[in-house]
């Protein structure tokens, strides 16, 4: 049986959520989160200089209506919000299980160098110029090229992951100089595009790359869920996860790299976004609770959801031309963080 808790909001005793109620409450939210993205999906793709309504704009996206309304809605918009709703699936997902694997709530692709990879290659891909087209694996390259020095520097050195976030950190502020170093010798007209590749953007996203990306982290998505039940004997600490069967060390480091892919391949697609990944898991867990399998589909529509709506306010509402999406999600997480730690440096005072 859960433990009698206190209930904080009338000074009493109350019991603890049983796991049929955080099931019912982890679906409710997840069935609220899906009935808003599709909200969301109707009015991005409605919205712009050919004004339509959410209905049309999802009948033209299956191609019914209107021709001119169906050209417009696949072939400008909806690459776009489709980036958006995988980019930001992924995202969230891995941010998830990396702060599970690291046994840290500031664990993200953020802090640990993958974005300062993804942003690193794509960047010297157009500093030697390269062609547009092999950016995004570029970005991956990068991406994954960060994943290998950390999972390599944690197996060679037998640090615990939990202490690895500091490499992490040491490694995306060593890429973000170098990046900044090549961004300052860029000729003017190289400077703007090598920027989407430090706050992330979804501009000018094709259905190419979208087949591309959306393949790629949706395979990575079914990879993290199948490996859900092994990150859950690992949170039982190494000791008992070596008593269940498992090489904690290894398992950590090979679960910890395919989330970092899934992670690198959702940059590859869209930028290095910001806090998506830090700030989606820390909401659901204060939503829904602790992690299960319908927590993380409930990140993965977060995720989405965020994202999407981030793109919406950089086209619709922020009176900037050329704003990055990245550049909103930041300045949303930001906030939302520091409201976190306080929150979190709390919480022991009041349960003691």
């Amino acid at each position: 049986m859960s433990a009698p808790t206190l209930d904080r909001t009338g000074g009493g005793r109350r019991t603890g959520t049983s796991p049929a109620r955080r099931r019912a409450r982890t679906a409710a939210w997840s069935a609220a989160a899906a009935a808003l993205l599709v909200l969301l999906t109707g009015i991005a793709l409605g919205t712009g200089q050919v004004e339509m309504t959410a209905w049309e704009a999802l009948r033209a996206l299956a191609g019914l209506g209107d021709p001119g309304n169906v050209l417009v809605v696949q072939e400008f918009r909806a690459p776009r919000v489709v980036s958006a709703l995988i980019a930001g699936a992924g995202l969230a997902m891995a941010g998830s299980m990396l702060q599970r694997l690291f046994r840290n709530p500031l664990a993200s692709p953020d802090t640990i160098g993958v974005t300062g990879g993804a942003s690193f290659g794509a960047v010297l891909m157009l500093a030697v110029g390269a062609s547009q087209e092999f950016i995004p694996l570029a970005a991956l390259g990068g991406g994954l090229l960060a994943a290998l020095l950390l999972g390599g520097f944690a197996w060679r050195s037998r640090m615990a992951v939990t202490r690895l976030v500091l490499v992490g950190l040491a490694v995306q502020q060593g890429l973000a100089a170098a990046v900044n170093l090549m961004i300052v010798r860029f000729p003017a007209e190289l400077a703007s595009s090598a920027m989407q590749w430090t706050t992330g953007s979804l501009y000018g996203r094709n259905w190419t790359e979208v087949w591309i990306g959306g393949t790629a982290i949706a395979a990575g998505a079914a990879a993290v869920v199948l490996c859900r039940r092994r990150v859950a004997v690992l949170d039982l600490g190494d000791d008992s996860a070596g008593g269940l069967g498992l090489r904690p060390q290894r398992d950590r480091v090979l679960l910890l790299l395919l989330t970092i892919a899934l992670a690198s391949l959702a940059a590859a697609l869209t930028g290095p976004v910001a806090f998506v990944a830090l700030a989606v898991p820390h909401l659901v867990r204060l939503l829904a609770g602790p992690p299960t399998l319908g927590t993380l589909g409930l990140t993965a529509l977060t995720g989405a959801l965020l994202l999407l709506a981030s793109d919406l306010l950089v086209l619709h509402v922020i009176p900037v031309h050329g704003l990055p999406v990245g550049a909103v999600t930041a300045t949303l997480g930001a906030p939302w963080l520091l409201v976190l730690m306080i929150r979190q440096g709390r919480l022991p005072q009041r349960s003691s």
